[in-house]
């Protein structure tokens, strides 16, 4: 009698030291999942939120895959992650969904996590695998005001660490704060670009360029890479104005503008500088670089056919070069930032008084020639 006691007395401690032990590492759990949350809050870009989602979901919860898929049905996210020179294309485990409808088939029935063995079918398209793919895994949508904003993916190699009858508690709170911090970061993002972006022609205002060519000159020097910047001026665009009307000139604006961007790189920048103006910031291009590509600019611009009203409305542009080139020691950012353009506009004041349609160099400008300038 007393040995059945004293083995259902151990019975019980080993449930009881069994309960604790869990009941400790869920309270370990829930204080790391706080100072998760607390350092998610503190972000300031959609690009930081990226990473650390992608790097410290990884940890907090130990497991082998995390992946975040994100709808970007406008290219909102793209473009806000392009603006900042994230490479979001190369990015290991974020994935950009078009379709809404990716997240509706998967997740419309409870809007809950999905968890349970791995089937390449029905969740492939979640994660972007480049090793061996998981034995088990959960999804958890993200859904804000009734939206999908997209989904946390975690996968493990062990096929038991996700089972259909488990909680789901902890990543269904992580995913709802996740929810709310990455619509809180999207609309903050929105209208940050919104303030930065001309509404007319669609591409970086005035205020964008003051901000970005410190950036580039700064980058420019640390590199050592030459940095070239275009001033762009349609010519007689006052003529078009006054002959096919504002509309007209309007339109004319917005198809230069797309035209113009179409040359250019992903990470180069443009700008419309005021009125009929551009400027476009050139990285790791020299001078002769820089005449080229403002020469298949210039030509993509007189090839291209503009109608307003039936009526076609013929355009050319006249453009400026200007590069810097970067030299050993500190530099005044702000007065270069100024030289270049500076350098640049009067190129462009030449290539109008040579009968416009045409590009013309300023030459190269460095620390040494702004200093003897001065």
């Amino acid at each position: 009698m007393e040995e059945d006691i004293t083995t259902e007395l151990c019975v019980l401690q080993s449930h009881l030291d069994g309960i604790l032990d869990r009941v400790y590492h869920n309270s370990l759990t829930l204080k790391r999942l706080q100072a998760f949350e607390m350092r998610l809050l503190g972000l300031n870009s959609l690009a930081e939120m990226i990473e650390f989602i992608l790097g410290e979901t990884k940890d907090l919860f130990d497991l082998d895959i995390v992946s975040l898929c994100l709808l970007d049905s406008k290219d909102d996210i793209s473009t806000c992650l392009a603006n900042d020179n994230y490479q979001f294309q190369t990015r290991a485990g974020l994935l950009l969904a078009k379709e809404e409808a990716l997240f509706k088939q998967r997740f419309d029935f409870a809007h809950r996590p999905l968890l349970g063995i791995y089937h390449a079918e029905n969740y492939g398209k979640f994660f972007d695998l480049q090793s061996p793919s998981p034995s088990s895994v959960i999804l958890a949508p993200l859904i804000r005001r009734g939206k999908y904003l997209g989904s946390l993916n975690l996968g493990s190699y062990r096929p038991d660490r996700f089972i259909c009858n488990m909680a789901t508690d902890f990543i269904e709170h992580l995913a709802s704060v996740l929810s709310v911090c990455l619509e809180n970061i999207l609309t903050f993002e929105t209208m940050r670009r919104t303030s930065l972006v001309d509404p007319l022609t669609g591409v970086n205002n005035r205020r964008f360029l003051e901000q970005r060519i410190e950036e580039e000159l700064d980058r420019s020097q640390r590199s050592r890479d030459p940095l070239s910047c275009l001033f762009l001026d349609i010519d007689f665009f006052k003529r078009i104005n006054d002959g096919h009307g504002h509309q007209a000139g309007d339109h004319v604006l917005a198809s230069v503008a797309g035209a113009i961007k179409k040359q250019l790189r992903s990470n180069d920048v443009l700008s419309r500088y005021g009125g009929e103006e551009f400027v476009a910031l050139l990285s790791q291009s020299d001078q002769v670089r820089a005449g080229e590509i403002a020469e298949r600019i210039r030509m993509a611009i007189s090839a291209l056919s503009i109608q307003f009203n039936q009526r076609d409305i013929p355009v050319t542009l006249s453009i400026g070069t200007a590069t810097f080139l970067p030299m050993a020691g500190k530099i005044q950012v702000a007065e270069i930032a100024g030289q270049l353009i500076q350098t640049a506009d009067a190129a462009l004041y030449q290539a109008k008084h040579n009968g416009r349609n045409r590009v013309e160099s300023g030459g190269s400008i460095d620390v040494a020639w702004i200093d003897k300038d001065c």
